[in-house]
């Protein structure tokens, strides 16, 4: 049976002959079992079932790039220490920050991480996202990473909700290697990695390349037994001092480079018509209390595929909802809102390496699709801090909680 959107008010989407967003009025949208079957002004459709948009807004479901959504506790203590002007890096640097996170997970089984887990990741889906990049990165040895990636596995098959996995084994060194940092890597490159591998537990690998993590030629060599093992990459770069991770990044082909706060100059010309898509976060800037946003309208004005994403996590940006992500690059990066937009669907769908499948409204593509209660797009974002969310299609199913 068929289900036909009736009464849509705005259709936002990708244009992919147009090469632009466009918006559509007054059009129906169809839908054949998980995909996309027509948009237009349908004639009736003998048996189908028809949802009444109500003159709403419609956009392809969110697609989320960069969270880290399996943790075992929150770190409400610490966000109280930065609201009191204590430093994000500092916490870190006196063994709060990921390693906080790493402890509390090591001390928790996989059942009861999938159970702490799964009503938290299930709440992506109630503000219209219906994929999301998931990092390990909170257990940092071989059993607690592959621990996490498990979790992730559980979830995918538990949820509509489609968690692509990443392992990030390369978050932090862990308190116990502190003093030996390349023990620490070739633990990553020669057992963590094949276990990963083996089991088929990820399809990216990441690195947190940054002066008191990783050092970009650390990266290089964890980069090195990703590949050979047939992972792909995405990096954590540029947060907080330029290193080259974005050039890095660049240079080894990597679907993303992430954060970006500082990237250089030589940072942008290597993403200027490449394959790597930017993906910035601005919630973490926001929620740090930093002032130095990444610089998105730069990069999106000198060609570069620019992706927005949560950042998911209980250190430093706790919200789910990217929404409020597009609010806050709108103001303080200064894209505009179907930029904005554009950079939450279609850009994280190639971010991610599903452009063929998702993250734009169109024939044959998978009806992940989102209906807003407001009339104009641009409320999505000047509507600030709230979920506009009416309805979301998964797979052309309708989320009946959403």
């Amino acid at each position: 049976m068929r289900t036909v959107l009736k009464n849509i008010g705005q259709l936002v989407t990708w244009d992919e002959n147009l090469g632009e967003m466009v918006i559509l009025e007054n059009q129906d949208l169809v839908i054949a079992l998980d995909r996309i079957f027509s948009i237009g002004l349908s004639a009736d459709i003998q048996d189908a079932r028809e949802f009444d948009c109500s003159n709403c807004v419609v956009t392809p479901a969110f697609i989320d790039p960069h969270t880290h959504p399996v943790f075992a506790d929150m770190r409400r203590k610490e966000f109280e220490l930065r609201v009191q002007g204590a430093d994000y890096q500092a916490i870190a640097a006196a063994g709060g920050g990921i390693l906080n996170s790493v402890r509390s997970l090591r001390n928790m089984s996989e059942d009861e991480l999938f159970d702490r887990s799964l009503p938290r990741v299930k709440k992506f889906l109630e503000y219209g996202t219906a994929t999301i990049e998931a990092k390990s990165g909170y257990g940092l040895t071989t059993m607690d990473e592959l621990k996490s990636l498990r979790v992730i596995r559980r979830l995918n098959e538990s949820l509509s909700l489609d968690l692509i996995p990443t392992f990030l084994g390369a978050h932090e060194i862990p308190d116990e290697y502190r003093n030996q940092r390349d023990k620490y890597i070739r633990l990553i490159t020669d057992e963590m990695i094949p276990a990963v591998a083996e089991e088929n537990l990820a399809v990216y690998c990441d690195v947190f390349t940054e002066k008191t993590v990783f050092s970009r030629d650390e990266t290089e060599k964890i980069f090195d037994a990703a590949q050979a093992y047939g992972l792909r990459l995405r990096i954590h770069a540029d947060e907080f001092t330029a290193i080259g991770g974005t050039e890095l990044a660049v240079s080894r082909h990597a679907d993303s480079a992430d954060h970006l706060m500082k990237v250089s100059e030589e940072g942008i010309r290597a993403l200027k018509n490449s394959h790597t898509t930017a993906i910035i976060l601005p919630g973490t800037t926001f929620f740090l209390g930093k002032c130095d946003y990444a610089p998105a309208r730069r990069l999106w004005d000198e060609g570069v595929r620019v992706a927005l994403a949560t950042d998911f996590n209980p250190g430093s940006s706790m919200t789910q909802n990217l929404s409020l992500i597009l609010t806050l690059a709108c103001v303080y990066m200064h894209l505009s809102p179907l930029e904005a937009l554009q950079a939450v669907t279609w850009h994280s769908a190639c971010s991610l390496g599903l452009e063929s499948d998702r993250g734009i409204l169109a024939p044959g593509k998978r009806a992940d699709i989102a209906i807003w209660n407001v009339r104009d797009y641009r409320d999505l974002a000047y509507w600030y801090g709230m979920n506009h969310l009416k309805s979301l299609f998964k797979n052309g199913v309708r989320e009946e909680y959403a």
